[in-house]
């Protein structure tokens, strides 16, 4: 297999750009009043706006698009790390040798003695490096699900948790018993009496639907943002046959509405 590694003169002048970038947030800090009152807690909520805007980009194929939210993210990183040297907390010197550290810990099949190791074996070595890292620091586990962010939107909660579980055993062996298990939530919410129970057996469903996700290698966070992305293409494109006609959308007949709907489907296509 080649080897690609950036030329000196790439890595140079990424070096002096980072460089730049990083002094502009220095000064900023020192110079720009917005910048100036800003602190980690005020840039949180920003942070993570940035982090579904990049998303969208990825999702819709947006080099330029992903090149720019990137290039945000990055800013963050660096406000951040500024925000932490002030406050004699680590420096970005730190931060970024940390990072180098943990990656060639986590990689012992690439810098280690464990070459030729299978992705199965990759990834339980994964969590048990994480672990031994905790303890070194003097964290003792709980659970192995408590690595697992509270935060973390519910689908893709749903995954890690499997992902979490399946790395110490906890598995189903083969996708086809998982998509028995899908049909058998599918059976139970069917039965299910009241609205709590439905709720219940609706979040039974699609956490089996996840896990079955998970079993034939797709991301159902990707899946789902992909198919809001074609619903909204497609009904955008009802709303602008209803605009050249000069009609009401809401006037639109269902049939009508559907028939638009085939088109942008076709054209799609």
């Amino acid at each position: 297999m080649n080897k690609i590694k950036m030329t000196a003169e790439d890595a140079g002048q990424a070096r002096d750009l980072f460089i730049r970038l990083a002094n502009i947030v220095e000064e900023l800090r020192q110079k720009c009043p917005w910048d100036r009152k800003q602190t980690k807690e005020s840039l949180r909520h920003l942070t993570i706006e940035e982090t579904y805007e990049l998303a969208d980009a990825i999702i819709q194929d947006d080099a330029a698009a992903m090149k720019e939210e990137l290039g945000d993210l990055l800013l963050h990183i660096l406000f951040y790390a500024s925000l932490a040297r002030e406050q004699g907390l680590f420096s970005l010197e730190e931060m970024i040798q940390a990072q180098i550290d943990k990656l060639i810990r986590r990689h012992p099949h690439v810098y280690g003695d464990q070459q030729g190791a299978s992705e199965a074996q990759i990834r339980a070595n994964w969590e048990q490096i994480k672990a031994a890292e905790k303890a070194q620091r003097g964290h003792k586990a709980k659970t192995v699900l408590e690595g697992v962010p509270h935060s973390l939107p519910a689908l893709i909660k749903a995954y890690r948790i499997q992902e979490k579980a399946a790395s110490v055993g906890f598995d189903w062996e083969d996708a086809a018993k998982v998509w028995d298990k899908v049909k058998e939530e599918i059976l139970e919410f069917e039965l299910a009496g009241d609205a709590r129970q439905r709720e219940d057996e609706m979040g039974d469903l699609l956490f089996a639907l996840v896990n079955y996700c998970r079993h034939a290698g797709i991301n159902p966070d990707d899946a789902l943002a992909r198919t809001n992305e074609k619903f909204r293409r497609r009904f955008e494109y009802i709303e602008r046959q209803a605009h050249e006609k000069g009609e009401k959308l809401s006037d639109m007949p269902l049939q009508q509405m559907e028939d638009h709907w085939q088109q942008a489907k076709t054209e799609e296509e």
